[in-house]
């Protein structure tokens, strides 16, 4: 009889790693499918001067400063108290320079317009003159009693009409920019009230 051969199987050799040409990670069997693993691009990171929500660092520093609203008779008694102060201070480091008194009268004059309420924004340009003659006492240098003093606070404002001009103007001004955008506003809200009213079903 015919004797069927066995035949002991063969095991076969692993094929030798080949590394990827593409610059894979790992390595794979000889005559597979190549894979090619990409590994994730880090996020990167926003620069220093990048901005949350495209804000400029000046409208941050603006929002993060204070904005009081004051009454006529506060923003009356703030700018008279800022500028007797003001004037103090200058009489006793500069000697009474009242051109440095002039200067610092303007964001004064500045502040008060933007701190008074909308309803006494009439009131900013009559303020900001009257906080500038009380302030100038102490730099007029005035002597002799009531009558000497008066004469040289006269004097000054006289002199130094220029300051007090242009602190009033930017009151005025300020005051301006800020009743418009309040009529603005109020005409906005009465078209969409009326927007809203039209779009209403009638009874």
């Amino acid at each position: 009889m015919e004797q069927h051969r066995t035949r002991t199987p063969q095991r076969r050799q692993p094929a030798q790693a080949q590394p990827v040409p593409s610059g894979g990670l790992g390595e794979v069997p000889a005559g597979g499918p190549v894979s090619v693993a990409v590994a994730p691009a880090p996020a990167t990171a926003p620069g220093r001067g990048s901005r949350p929500g495209g804000v400029a660092p000046v409208v941050l520093a603006l929002r993060r400063f204070p904005n009081p609203r004051l009454t006529g008779i506060g923003a009356g008694l703030f700018a008279a108290l800022a500028m007797f102060l003001l004037a103090c201070a200058d009489q006793l480091l500069l000697g009474g320079s009242e051109i440095v008194y002039g200067v610092l009268f303007l964001p004064v004059s500045a502040l008060t317009a933007l701190w008074v309420r909308p309803a006494d924004l009439v009131t900013a340009p009559i303020i900001v003159p009257i906080a500038f003659a009380v302030g100038v006492i102490p730099v007029a240098g005035g002597t002799g009693g009531f009558g000497g003093q008066a004469m040289a606070v006269v004097t000054a404002l006289a002199v130094h009409a220029g300051w007090l001009y242009g602190g009033t103007l930017v009151a005025g001004l300020i005051a301006s920019v800020r009743k418009i955008r309040q009529m603005r506003e109020r005409q906005r809200h009465l078209l969409r009230a009326d927007r809203a009213a039209a779009r209403r079903p009638r009874a």
